[in-house]
C-alpha cells in the first residue's frame, strides 16, 4: 500500500482516472469495514491474554491498527481532493492525461506507458506519473514526435508511435 509523500514532498498532481478512483474508494472501504475491524478484534483477543508488554500480538496488532488509521486519513483527504479526468474528443491524436502512449527508443525497444495520477501509478504496469519526468516529456505530443527525456540514467530519446484513449475511461455514472 503507498505512503503518503514525506512532510515537505513536492505537492502531488491532484488528477486521478476513474478507475483509479473507484480502486482508491475500494481500498478506503476495505481497510475501514474489513481490515480495521479484523485487526480490532485480533487485538481485543491478544490483550485479554495479560501481560501486554511482552505480547506479541497485541504489540503487532496495535502498530497494525495504527498504520490503519493514518492510510485512511490519507486517503480520506485525498480523495477529498482529487480531480477525476476523463479523455474527450478534442485529446484524440495528442498526448494528455489517461492516454496510453507507445514509444519506440533508439535502440528500437518499444514500450506502453499509461499517463496517471501519482496515487495510481505502478512502474510494473507501465502506468507513469503525471508528475515524472517522461510524461511531462510526453504531454501535447503527437504520433511521430521525437521526444528526448532526461532521465536519472542519462538523457533518453523516444519516437511516438501510437495514442489512444481506453474506452473503460468513460464514467461509469
Amino acid at each position: 500500500m503507498p505512503n503518503p509523500p514525506a512532510p515537505g514532498a513536492p505537492r502531488r498532481s491532484p488528477y486521478v482516472t476513474p478507475e483509479g478512483r473507484r480502486r482508491l474508494e475500494a481500498e478506503l472501504d476495505a481497510l475501514w469495514r474489513v481490515e480495521r475491524p479484523r485487526v480490532t478484534r485480533e487485538v481485543s483477543v491478544a490483550a485479554a491474554q495479560g501481560d501486554r508488554s511482552e505480547n506479541a500480538e497485541y504489540i503487532y496488532g496495535k502498530k497494525r491498527l495504527r498504520e490503519i488509521d493514518r492510510r485512511v486519513h490519507f486517503l480520506r483527504k485525498r480523495l477529498d481532493e482529487l480531480q477525476v479526468v476523463v479523455p474527450s474528443a478534442e485529446q484524440e491524436g495528442r498526448i494528455f492525461f489517461g492516454a496510453f502512449v507507445t514509444l519506440e527508443s533508439e535502440e528500437g525497444e518499444v514500450v506502453e506507458y499509461r499517463i496517471v495520477g501519482p496515487d495510481e501509478s505502478d512502474a510494473a504496469t507501465g502506468a507513469i506519473s503525471i508528475d515524472s519526468p517522461m510524461a511531462r516529456a510526453l504531454l501535447r505530443r503527437e504520433e511521430d514526435d521525437e521526444v528526448v527525456v532526461a532521465r536519472p540514467a542519462g538523457r533518453a530519446r523516444f519516437t511516438v508511435l501510437r495514442i489512444r484513449y481506453a474506452a473503460c475511461d468513460e464514467p461509469s455514472d
